[in-house]
């Protein structure tokens, strides 16, 4: 059954949206602390924030979760030598954040542990505070891929660090 009022918050999105709350500084700040991160574990991270989904995927029923996967594999978060990607996605029309984990890492750490980091971002986002609850979510990531994913000898950086706003 369709969710008719999900189906009007995903059709009356503003498409520039994401640029208030992402403006391009902040974007800027999330690349830099992705790299960041990114040397203190062999883990690859991949930002991804989308305004609303097309009207037919709404209609159809696909969950914010749901298209966190379909991302995944778009932005080939999974094309990872050690297959350690992870995705941040945000969906604003939703205001839910999901983190998906490649399965190299989710043999280590449980996707409880994403929910928990994902959920503190949420409450950031909120408050109205986007930078703050992207980098400090990025930040519990760093902590938690340092601790099951040191860095190896050859760290390379195989993802883009570039935050990827997705259009429809």
């Amino acid at each position: 059954m369709v969710n008719i009022k999900r189906w009007f918050r995903h059709a009356f999105m503003l498409p520039w949206r994401w640029r208030v709350l992402f403006p391009k500084n902040a974007l800027i700040d999330i690349e830099e602390a992705i790299k960041h991160s990114e040397h203190q574990h062999c883990g690859e991270l991949r930002f991804a924030v989308e305004n609303a989904l097309a009207l037919g995927k709404v209609w159809n029923g696909i969950s914010a979760r749901q298209r966190a996967v379909e991302m995944f594999s778009d932005l080939q978060v999974w094309d990872t030598e050690e297959n350690s990607g992870v995705l941040i996605y945000l969906l604003l029309a939703d205001r839910e954040v999901h983190i998906v984990a490649d399965r190299g890492i989710a043999k280590r750490v449980e996707q409880a542990e994403w929910d928990a980091v994902a959920e503190a971002m949420q409450k950031e986002y909120q408050q109205g505070d986007f930078l703050r609850g992207s980098l400090q979510g990025i930040e519990r990531i760093t902590m938690l891929l340092a601790t099951h994913f040191p860095p190896g000898e050859n760290n390379l950086n195989e993802l883009s660090n570039k935050p990827v706003i997705v259009k429809r």
